[in-house]
């Protein structure tokens, strides 16, 4: 098997979810869009919009970053991925 510099790319499958929100998140997100149209002169939809928004969240919480670092090392794997790999511990 070759070496290569890059790893065995994830799983990049979408998952879809269904949310409910209050009223007030709705409108709030419904803002979120206008503006954001207005600014960029782009129409986006929420749920356009809302997994980037959820990525930029995630991503600039440090605590979130240092716990899954620290404590969650096969974050990101599927549980048949950390069988296959051999991370399982069983």
């Amino acid at each position: 098997m070759a070496d290569l510099k890059l790893g065995k790319l994830p799983d990049r499958t979408p998952s879809k979810m269904t949310i409910t929100v209050s009223a007030d998140l709705n409108q709030a997100l419904k803002d979120y869009a206008a503006l954001y149209r207005q600014t960029y002169g782009e129409s986006e939809t929420v749920a356009e919009l809302i997994p980037f928004m959820l990525a930029g969240f995630l991503e600039g919480d440090r605590a979130f970053a240092k716990a899954r670092k620290e404590s969650l090392p096969a974050a990101g794997m599927s549980e048949k991925s950390r069988r296959v790999s051999g991370s399982d511990s069983e």
